[in-house]
C-alpha cells in the first residue's frame, strides 16, 4: 500500500530592508496555511529560527488583500515592520496582483496596515498608531550604565513605543556613539521591563554627507542569551519616526536610516512624513534568497 504523499505548501524565506542577498533582516514566508493551526505555525516558525515567520491566510476583512500571522521562535506578534515588507514582495513575487494596482493592505493583529509603492518602486508601510511610555526620570542613570555609554541625549526623552512590538528609543549623540554601544543585558533588561519594551532601540546622527541620516541599533534582552541585535527593524524604525515627531526633531520630511553595520548587515530604511495624509511611512527593498516548497508533516 502506498503511503499518503506529504503536503507541501509555497514557501519563500526573503531578505528584507536590503537589496542585496544576505545583508538584510532574513524573514521566512508559508503561504496558503489556512489548514494550520496554531500549534504548527508555532512548530514551523521555532523550526526556521529566524526573527520572524509569516503565515499567509484568507483574509476576513474585505478591504484587506490577505491576512498574515506573524510568529516569533517563542509566540505570536500582532505586528512587525521586516515581517509586514517581506510578506508583501514575497506574495506580489508569486504572481498576485493587488486589489488597487500599488497598493496592499494588510490584515494583522494590529488590524489593517496599508503598503504602496513609493516614487522609487520601493514598497512601504504606513506606520500604525503606537502608545508612548516615557522613561521614568530615575531611571536615566540606570539607562547609562545599561548601555555603558555616557552619550545618551536626555535632552530627548527616551520613550518606550509600542505599536505592536514595544521598544525603547533612545537617541545619543552620534552615529559613532550608537555603533561604540556595548550594552549590559541584565541592567538593560530591568530598563526596558519598566517601559513595557522587549529591547531597546538606539540612534545617533551621522554627519552631514554620511551613509544615511541615522545609525540605528536595535538590542533585545532575555532569557540566558544576554544581549541579542536585530539586523534591520521595520517596527523600531516606525517608533522612531513618530517620537522624532511627538519630540518636534524631524531632520525633514523624509530621511535614511542604516541599521546592521557592527553584525555585518547593510540595513537601508526610507522614511516619509505624508503630514497632509496624516501618515508615516516606513520603506525599504527586499530580495527572495529560497524560493520553493515546505513540506509539512
Amino acid at each position: 500500500m502506498n503511503p499518503m504523499p506529504a503536503r507541501t505548501v509555497r514557501f519563500k524565506q526573503v531578505d528584507v530592508f536590503t537589496a542585496v542577498p544576505f545583508k538584510g533582516n532574513p524573514l521566512a514566508v508559508v503561504f496558503d496555511a489556512d489548514g494550520l493551526d496554531d500549534a504548527q505555525m508555532q512548530a514551523i516558525a521555532s523550526w526556521t529560527n529566524l526573527s520572524e515567520t509569516t503565515f499567509l491566510v484568507k483574509a476576513t476583512e474585505p478591504t484587506a488583500d490577505y491576512r498574515v500571522r506573524i510568529f516569533t521562535t517563542h509566540g505570536e506578534l500582532p505586528f512587525a515592520g521586516h515581517p509586514t515588507l517581506g510578506t508583501a514582495h514575497a506574495l506580489r513575487e508569486s504572481g498576485y496582483q493587488p486589489k488597487t494596482p500599488g497598493k496592499l493592505i494588510q490584515q494583522c493583529g494590529a488590524g489593517l496596515v496599508e503598503l504602496r509603492a513609493q516614487d522609487d518602486g520601493v514598497w512601504a508601510f504606513a506606520a500604525p498608531p503606537a502608545r508612548v511610555t516615557p522613561l521614568p526620570t530615575d531611571l536615566y542613570a540606570t539607562l547609562t550604565q545599561a548601555l555603558q555609554s555616557d552619550a545618551v541625549d536626555f535632552s530627548a526623552a527616551p520613550c518606550g513605543i509600542d505599536n505592536g512590538a514595544p521598544w525603547l528609543v533612545v537617541r545619543v549623540n552620534s552615529a559613532a556613539d550608537c555603533l561604540a554601544i556595548k550594552a549590559d543585558a541584565a541592567i538593560l533588561a530591568r530598563v526596558v521591563e519598566a517601559v513595557g519594551a522587549h529591547g531597546v532601540a538606539v540612534y545617533g546622527p551621522h554627519d552631514a554627507g554620511g551613509p544615511a541620516t541615522f545609525e540605528v541599533r536595535c538590542l533585545m534582552v532575555g532569557g540566558n542569551l544576554g544581549v541579542g541585535e536585530d539586523p534591520v527593524t521595520g517596527s523600531a524604525n516606525a517608533a522612531l519616526a513618530g517620537l522624532l515627531s511627538t519630540q518636534d526633531r524631524r531632520p525633514g520630511l523624509t530621511y535614511t536610516v542604516r541599521q546592521g553595520t557592527v553584525i555585518g548587515r547593510a540595513g537601508q530604511v526610507s522614511v516619509r512624513y505624508d503630514d497632509a495624509a496624516g501618515k508615516t511611512w516606513i520603506g525599504g527593498s527586499a530580495v527572495t534568497v529560497v524560493d520553493g516548497t515546505f513540506r509539512l508533516p
